[in-house]
């Protein structure tokens, strides 16, 4: 539509589809419906058909129940009817408890009559065989082509407990509360409804995911988030399902609302453990501790730890570091706390000076002077305030625990009393643990009401700041801002034509020589390496070298060297060397592979000192590829020093990845060794994981040792392993998160003449992004946000790394970048969470404005909307914004009079 053509009028087919506003998300089907049938309701007692019906009129919702039943008039009191068909209204939702063979055709007939959501309580599905995985096959198509939502198969129901909607068998109703809790087992979900209700525990959402044929945890996640009741989300996970949907989701929610997870099953392997010495390393459970910490979810380890998370997380602050301080009147438990502390990582705080010197003011002279600090057993309820007041305000403190036993002169009520008023410092969590029985009790319910989380055990306390300080920890990598790393050039050509040289000849290995050109194409250092095919060319290339060598096995099929005595060290001569060729070759023979040796390489024998380490990539079954660092060597399996990640990298994430293991200690130096270069470690890590995102064809690499000292980094072996010839494009594995979109990087002229790099936006581009707000003026910036935005707001670190770490799945920001670095503009496409559509914004700095740059940015996040397959692409804009309307109607927007904003905003909208 051009610029001057008219809207569409209400008789246009387009008109309904431009207008609609989608108030109401394709979940709230299931979680707000306005009617509900339950196809398969029964009055016979016990029957899963009569629970699930009493369970909805005895709890009312507002909504209007249907029990679908061709065998009798009436169930439990109430008007059956014989099915779908047959009701007087279309109904927002099916319960579906019927046997397991006739719940295709129930979900064909939901499909017919526009039914939108389901949930499936029946069982008998693929936890019976594939005649059952048949059946959700058969139901999975049907509800995809009518755009249907389905919870469960073989699950307990929905419960939303603030509305009284009670869609499940359990035997009573929860009660509302401000946590969301989604659970894969139905059985525990009643085991946590009957001690929630025990203990006064409120629910925003119980939700039973059973076998997840359809609605899985990221859309549970997405809904969850934008729901006001649920403040917290509390996930009880035995399989992952779909891993790029529940990343995506979690790392986006993970900011605002905290995600806690209790996974089953943590000794499960992945399905195959590859050849490589990565592959044998790689288990599905770490791979998922490691996306939980990409993506800012906490993982605890036990069902109570999941509870404590949730209340403690919604009274207290969340601390800045691992730092506790411990307030105590007995020995003994300080200690415990002590111990639970560091062995899960936390660290006791060092008092200050000046905060010893305060509490020697008050404190009896037998107190500890240190931390934890003893306020000893006589301590009454005005020396705890005034403790805990002064070590709150030590700034080498990043939490406090108070401990309470009851001794003879201990007064636990009042004590609980006088703690009240410092239950909120600023930026430090309050912990508190009142040991005993009924004589502390009263205490422990002022300090819970105060919003001091209680515990009975000092132990568990410091387990709960440990969980605490990670979460803090996790969510602060998602926003750190990363240094620019400098993309080598031209190594992903090279290194994909290498790759596609060996599969010509149906090869799976790359050789040791092949391997690190396919390094070097990445800027990653290598040994020097020559290869030989006689014993004459290995001397030959040895003399050249310069002595001593290292001989190792040139082959095709061999996959590691030294098992088969490939590898031959600090050959000192000619002599050696040819030694070393027809021993190589001669055991080759002996061991009946003589068809694998296609000779040597020559490298020098690097004497460099240093630590020797190990970077890898192998496939987990559920997530793609995934990043190995840890020790390397001979020994890399024995001592298991490693921590796994998941690509693409950058340097932020590379220094956490890199952290998780011990030997991070050592590169620092250690006794007298100077340190390790880490931010060209980081750079390397980088590279390394941009080489496994880009060449996919790869399905293992293996860099051990990778040499590293102060002096340089440097592989010094290296194997590769391709994915066979048999493996379709089609069929590679994904990358769990979305990686950078090369595909949208292109140049672009200003009608001036100049060219700009239009390209998606990267972390790395913050303070880019900083000085570019500084250059709008307030007109700029009114018409961009329909108000006055102040310059500090706009240049926050907290709003800018938003701004700049796009997961380009959800979110698409390009910016217009001009030689030198400089943004001069950005454009964004967003997904509308539960909607087929998506949101753009520009923002053109006033030095270019007028230039067509603007229509460039809107053209080009037209395209990214259809290569998402969106169905609408729209906008609020100001009715005074004439020139953002004019380029919304150049790309053929209708402008449209806003249906729920003020007056002075339109609405653009384009139909793909």
């Amino acid at each position: 539509m051009d610029a001057h053509a008219p809207g569409p009028r209400k008789s246009d087919p387009s008109y309904n589809v431009l207008h609609q506003q989608h108030t109401r998300q394709p979940l709230d089907v299931i979680f707000k419906p306005r009617s509900v049938a339950v196809v398969g309701a029964s009055e016979r007692p016990g029957s899963v058909g009569r629970t699930v019906l009493w369970n909805l009129i005895s709890n009312p919702f507002g909504g209007t129940v249907y029990p679908i039943n061709p065998k009798r008039p009436n169930v439990l009191g109430i008007r059956a009817w014989p099915s779908l068909r047959s009701l007087p209204e279309p109904v927002d939702l099916a319960v579906v408890v019927t046997p397991a063979a006739a719940v295709p055709d129930v979900i064909r007939e939901c499909a017919e009559l526009g039914v939108q959501g389901a949930i499936i309580i029946s069982a008998g599905f693929k936890e019976t065989g594939e005649a059952g995985a048949c059946l959700e096959r058969e139901i999975l198509q049907i509800a995809q082509a009518a755009r249907m939502r389905i919870i469960g198969p073989n699950c307990l129901g929905v419960m939303r407990p603030p509305t009284g909607f009670n869609a499940t068998f359990a035997g009573a109703m929860a009660r509302p509360g401000n946590v969301a809790f989604i659970s894969q087992s139905g059985a525990l979900l009643t085991a946590i409804l009957d001690w929630s209700l025990r203990e006064a525990v409120g629910f925003s959402a119980f939700v039973s995911v059973g076998s997840m044929l359809d609605v899985g945890w990221g859309d549970l996640i997405d809904y969850l988030a934008d729901d006001p009741m649920t403040r917290s989300i509390l996930l009880y996970m035995e399989s992952i399902g779909d891993a790029r949907a529940f990343l995506s989701a979690a790392r986006e929610v993970a900011l605002t609302k905290p995600i806690i997870v209790i996974k089953a099953g943590r000794t499960a392997q992945a399905a195959q453990a590859a050849a490589s010495h990565t592959g044998t390393l790689t288990g599905s459970d770490e791979v998922l501790t490691a996306a939980f910490r990409r993506t800012g979810v906490l993982r605890v380890e036990s069902i109570s730890d999941l509870f404590y998370m949730a209340e403690t997380l919604a009274r207290q602050p969340r601390p800045a570091g691992r730092r506790l301080t411990v307030l105590t009147n007995a020995g003994g438990p300080g200690v415990l706390a002590t111990d639970a502390l560091v062995s899960g990582g936390g660290e006791l705080a060092v008092l200050g000076d000046e905060t010893r010197r305060a509490l020697d003011t008050f404190l009896p002279p037998q107190w500890s002077h240190g931390n934890p600090v003893d306020v000893l057993g006589d301590a009454d309820p005005d020396r705890y305030a005034k403790a805990l007041e002064v070590a709150g305000r030590d700034p080498g403190s990043d939490g406090l625990l108070v401990i309470l036993t009851p001794q003879d002169m201990t007064e636990p009520t009042q004590t609980a009393d006088r703690l009240k008023p410092y239950a909120k410092l600023p930026g430090k969590p309050v912990l508190a643990s009142w040991m005993g029985g009924s004589e502390v009790a009263a205490g422990e319910r002022i300090l819970n009401d105060a919003g001091i989380p209680t515990f009975g055990y000092p132990d568990t306390a410091a387990r709960i700041f440990n969980y605490m300080w990670r979460y803090s920890y996790n969510l602060a990598g998602l926003y750190e801002t990363p240094t620019l790393t400098e993309e080598p050039t031209g190594g992903r050509d090279a290194a994909r034509r290498l790759v596609d040289a060996a599969r010509a000849r149906g090869r799976t290995l790359l050789t040791e020589y092949e391997s690190k050109q396919l390094l070097a194409a990445y800027g990653i250092p290598t040994v020097e390496t020559k290869l030989a095919t006689t014993e004459d060319d290995a001397v030959s290339e040895a003399g050249a070298l310069g002595y001593p060598v290292v001989l190792k096995l040139h082959s095709f099929t061999v996959t590691h060297k030294t098992d088969v005595g490939g590898v031959r060290l600090n050959l000192q001569d000619a002599d050696a060397v040819r030694h070393a060729f027809r021993g190589i070759r001669e055991r080759l023979v002996e061991l009946g592979q003589a068809d694998a040796f296609q000779g040597v390489t020559v490298q020098p024998m690097v004497r460099l000192s240093g630590l020797e380490l190990i970077v890898g990539s192998s496939l987990d079954p559920q997530f793609g590829p995934v990043l190995l660092f840890g020790a390397g060597g001979t020994l890399v399996e024995v001592f298991k020093d490693r921590a796994l990640g998941l690509p693409p990298l950058n340097t932020t994430l590379a220094r956490r990845m890199m952290e998780q293991t011990r030997i991070f200690q050592a590169l620092h130096g250690v006794r007298g060794a100077k340190p390790v270069d880490l931010p060209e470690l980081e750079r390397l890590l980088v590279r390394f994981s941009q080489m496994v995102v880009e060449q996919r064809w790869v399905k293992e690499v293996d860099i051990n040792p990778l040499l590293a000292s102060s002096e340089r980094l440097l592989a010094l072996d290296a194997r590769v392993v391709l994915h066979p010839s048999t493996v379709t494009e089609a069929e590679l594995p994904k990358l769990a998160i979305e990686p950078y979109p090369e595909q949208y990087v292109a140049p672009f002229r200003l009608k001036n003449g100049e060219e700009l790099l239009l390209r998606p936006i990267r972390p790395e581009d913050e303070p880019r992004m900083e000085r570019f707000h500084r250059t709008l003026s307030e007109q700029t910036v009114f018409m961009r946000y329909a108000g006055l935005m102040q310059l500090s707001t706009r240049v926050a670190h907290e709003r800018l790394a938003r701004i700049c770490f796009n997961d380009y799945a959800r979110e698409m920001a390009l910016v217009a970048e001009r030689k030198g670095g400089e943004l001069l503009g950005v454009g964004r496409l967003t997904r509308l969470r539960g909607t087929q559509d998506a949101e753009f914004a520009i923002l053109i700095s006033d030095a270019v404005q007028h230039q067509g740059l603007g229509s460039e940015m809107l053209r080009r996040l037209v395209e990214v909307g259809r290569a998402w397959g969106v169905q609408r692409i729209v906008a609020d804009i100001l009715a005074g914004n004439r020139a953002m309307q004019n380029i919304s109607k150049r790309q053929g927007f209708s402008i449209l009079p806003h249906e729920e904003l003020a007056p002075d905003m339109v609405k653009a909208v384009k139909v793909l």
